[in-house]
């Protein structure tokens, strides 16, 4: 049955993350030298000595999110496991994707490095701090909440992700938001969580963001994906290197379709799903979205035998 590799997005974030990979394989700790070279600077010591409000701000949490993320595929493929012969599709949360195109052979290590830190700055941008907002709720189908964001008052609103187990996030200005979610409420939502978030993610006020990376995105190299990679805004296959720009640049306004994504994988014969990276968010969410799929986290030197044990 098929396999499928998905990469984590913001939120998965830890102090000390990918450390012990870094200890326990050379190829590992190569992937944190290259992201510190690319950057300039010492990511690496913000990702496993923090301190976390340093790791948490969006410039620094994608970019060291992707290198746990690949120093894990590179202790896996430094041992003879070929992403190109054993996995059948690759995909990633919001940021997630730029790991699995990385992982792909997309951009290279140091390109991606680079972009996700002009995403994330880009992002923070776009909207001045206390505008933006984004909430989290929980148990309200999809109607409803598509509902509730066009009835809100206050300015833009929208659904950013739809993650699947019943949680959807929805993102816009901080009066629209709040108010969105009082009438998600009011429509029988189990909960609606006000998110600790810096920026309104992956809505239209991040039209400034999308820009940025239009222009960063026609600057790097972009090849073929040696395996293909689902977008989260189309949940399908590109692989045309102009698509790929494209959809990236989409993707910063657009909805991470996260439920459907997975959905599809399991349509297209996935019936294992790894979570390369930090965190097991992805692994609990698949197991919410499908029941038959197989979920296991790959992030620490344990996983990566373990994983090649299975993977062969």
């Amino acid at each position: 049955m098929g396999i499928a590799f998905t990469f984590p997005g913001q939120g998965s974030q830890s102090v000390g993350m990918g450390r012990d990979l870094a200890e326990a394989f050379p190829e590992a700790r190569r992937v944190f030298e290259e992201v510190d070279e690319a950057l300039g600077e010492k990511l690496s010591s913000i990702i496993w000595d923090g301190p976390e409000e340093m790791l948490t701000l969006t410039a620094n949490a994608q970019p060291a999110l992707m290198a746990v993320s690949m120093a894990a595929i590179r202790a896996l493929e430094a041992r003879g496991f070929s992403l190109k012969d054993k996995v059948s599709y690759v995909a990633g949360h919001s940021l997630g994707e730029y790991s699995a195109l990385c992982a792909a052979g997309v951009f290279s290590l140091a390109d991606t490095a680079r972009l996700l830190r002009i995403r994330g700055n880009a992002m923070q941008a776009a909207v001045p701090a206390g505008e933006g907002a984004m909430a989290a709720i929980i148990g309200l189908d999809q109607e409803k909440v598509e509902d509730a964001c066009a009835k809100a008052s206050g300015g833009a609103c929208q659904i950013a992700n739809d993650n699947g187990g019943g949680q959807l996030v929805i993102s816009g200005t901080k009066a629209a938001v709040e108010d969105g979610a009082r009438l998600c409420t009011e429509m029988g939502a189990k909960r609606a969580l006000m998110l600790p978030v810096s920026a309104p993610f992956h809505s239209a006020l991040m039209q400034p963001a999308a820009e940025a990376m239009r222009e960063a995105l026609s600057k790097v190299v972009v090849n073929a994906p040696s395996v293909p990679v689902v977008a989260n805004v189309t949940v399908s296959p590109i692989a045309d290197p102009h698509e790929i720009r494209r959809r990236l640049v989409e993707q910063v306004t657009g909805r991470v379709r996260w439920r459907e994504t997975v959905e599809w994988l399991a349509a297209n014969g996935v019936a294992t799903l790894y979570e390369v990276g930090a965190g097991k968010v992805l692994c609990g969410l698949a197991r919410r979205i499908d029941r038959n799929l197989n979920a296991v986290a790959v992030n620490s030197p344990a996983d990566v035998e373990a994983a090649l044990a299975t993977l062969g």
